[in-house]
């Protein structure tokens, strides 16, 4: 599965099209903008990513993960790899044209793209968050 979809599972929950590895979904699957692999909530419906993440941070008792902001905090709280290698694998996933190196662009990069298919793809996304 790729990263974006484990992303994907963990807010969205599984569903056989977000479980397909990716480009194996089925043609029209995904809606406009998503990753390979993945799908929207049924019928349209809207799933509030907030509540669903920070349930995710409280349960990282101790930790305080400042998702809103950080690719790295929000892939930790969904316990998702967030090691420079998968954020790096990430990024070349979406379509990452910097430099790799360069991992604090690369992260607000990668944070603002998750954030925006999260919300193509059905997430209620906080008014704070930029996408």
């Amino acid at each position: 599965m790729s990263i974006f979809g484990k992303i994907m599972g963990a807010i969205f929950g599984s569903t056989p099209a977000s479980a397909a590895p990716a480009g194996s979904a089925p043609s029209g699957s995904a809606p406009a903008g998503a990753a390979p692999g993945t799908s929207a909530p049924a019928s349209g419906a809207t799933v509030d990513v907030a509540s669903i993440v920070d349930a995710a941070v409280a349960a990282h008792k101790g930790e305080k993960l400042e998702w809103r902001t950080s690719i790295v905090d929000l892939m930790k709280a969904l316990d998702v790899d967030s090691s420079l290698a998968a954020r790096k694998d990430l990024a070349k996933e979406l379509g990452y044209s910097g430099d790799t190196n360069d991992s604090a662009s690369m992260n607000v990069w990668l944070h603002k793209q998750v954030m925006s298919k999260l919300a193509a793809n059905g997430g209620k996304l906080p008014p704070e968050i930029k996408h």
